[in-house]
């Protein structure tokens, strides 16, 4: 969990801060006193972007929110599709790609959310009026279920696998699986949820919110000179993680290629998504040389054993047999790395006076396959298995980035029959 990846204005309206042009395109956002272009032709975006929490393109040849810089809050939701009409459903994705397109720009979805038809409710509901655009990003993925309901068994790919059971999983239906997802992450909740909720009202009919999870406190960053966020174990989490800037380790490891297939997912990638509960009252009353020889680096600077630097070369052979970054890394995984992504959550309390809290895992691959499930597989002697579960688990297949104002969420799936 915490080295999976060792396999990482006041007044100024939003018209004003973010370029406008005609068909509701976002053209520009003023960023660190220039203009930082609305498309995205590689793998990141500007780094005053990042700086800023200003819009993030949302028009690019992969979709923002993998190799983004990580953003604070995180609201993502998995959908089930309720219409078996095939082109209802693309119309709905078009109207999702012309929503994302205005909310990721700072704008309201449609003519707004006053102003309209009075007799009409509003085409937005109006909870991030006045809000800036917090650097938010919307990504949507397609779930092994969803091919089945459309009749698309021939498009599945083949690495788009049923996660197998894992050693110690304690799954909840209600918490896993889904026909399609949108991972909405801001720096700002309020404009995540506004996200999330604009979309399932605009799908209603259509599809229904199956689960979805709210998370916080980043716990990976793709961009290296930030510091390694910590998880709610306290220790640094994600240390190496692959970065927005690195083409090759992306190219290599989380982008798919040409040659994987299907020929509909080049430039896309796949998203496993863990909801994996911490005991983390039993975690807190454990001594503190257990809790790093279980982790495999010290709590302070997050050094591996042995080692006086967070990024040092761990020394795998110096830690425990079943220390965590020993086993997570790739060296112990056939050279396996993955694209961490994952947000910290608290849900209340569990009903016997502990607190539903943990890590939603969230983590980005070229193939599952050879990523996230042989190194899972490889976790199952984890000595930290004894202060989490995985209680919810996902899949799904992550289409390449919508290219222009005239492109929209899977067109390289259903375009051919649109």
């Amino acid at each position: 969990m915490t080295e999976s990846t060792e396999s990482t204005e006041g007044t100024t309206s939003r018209r004003a801060l973010i370029g406008w042009g005609g068909a509701g395109l976002a053209l520009g956002a003023v960023a660190a006193g220039g203009a930082v272009a609305m498309t995205r032709t590689g793998n990141d975006v500007d780094p005053a972007a990042a700086e800023t929490g200003a819009a993030i393109p949302f028009h690019g040849e992969k979709q923002a929110g993998i190799a983004t810089p990580v953003q604070d809050r995180l609201h993502f939701a998995a959908f089930d599709v309720k219409t078996d009409d095939r082109a209802e459903f693309v119309q709905m994705l078009k109207d999702w790609t012309a929503a994302a397109r205005r909310m990721t720009a700072g704008h309201a979805v449609g003519e707004g959310a006053y102003g309209g038809l009075a007799e009409a409710p509003p085409d937005d509901t109006g909870e991030a009026l006045g809000l800036k655009p917090s650097r938010l990003t919307l990504t949507i993925g397609f779930g092994p279920s969803l091919f089945e309901k459309f009749d698309l068994a021939e498009q599945r790919p083949e690495a788009l696998v049923e996660l197998p059971h894992f050693s110690g999983d304690n799954l909840d239906k209600n918490r896993s699986g889904g026909d399609l997802c949108v991972q909405a992450c801001a720096d700002d909740p309020q404009v995540a949820v506004h996200a999330i909720r604009n979309l399932a009202r605009i799908g209603f009919g259509k599809v229904v919110i199956k689960w979805s999870q709210l998370g916080f406190g980043k716990t990976s960053s793709t961009t290296p000179e930030e510091q390694t966020p910590r998880n709610l174990m306290g220790f640094k989490d994600g240390t190496r993680n692959i970065a927005g800037t690195e083409t090759d380790r992306l190219k290599k490891f989380v982008w798919v290629g040409e040659k994987d297939g299907p020929e509909w997912m080049a430039g896309g990638s796949y998203l496993v998504a863990r909801r994996i509960r911490m005991h983390i009252e039993t975690w807190d009353r454990t001594s503190l040389q257990e809790q790093e020889d279980i982790i495999g680096r010290d709590k302070g600077e997050g050094a591996p054993v042995g080692k006086a630097k967070e990024r040092d070369k761990p020394f795998l052979k110096a830690m425990l047999p079943d220390a965590h970054v020993r086993l997570a890394h790739p060296e112990s995984n056939d050279g396996a790395t993955i694209l961490r992504r994952g947000y910290s959550f608290t849900d209340g309390t569990d009903g016997l006076g502990r607190l539903d809290a943990g890590l939603f895992f969230l983590a980005y691959q070229r193939d599952p396959r050879t990523g996230f499930i042989r190194i899972q597989r490889n976790l199952a002697i984890d000595s930290l298995n004894e202060y989490i579960q995985h209680v919810g688990s996902a899949l799904f297949a992550v289409p390449p980035g919508v290219r222009d104002k005239d492109d929209w969420w899977g067109r390289t799936l259903f375009g051919k029959e649109a």
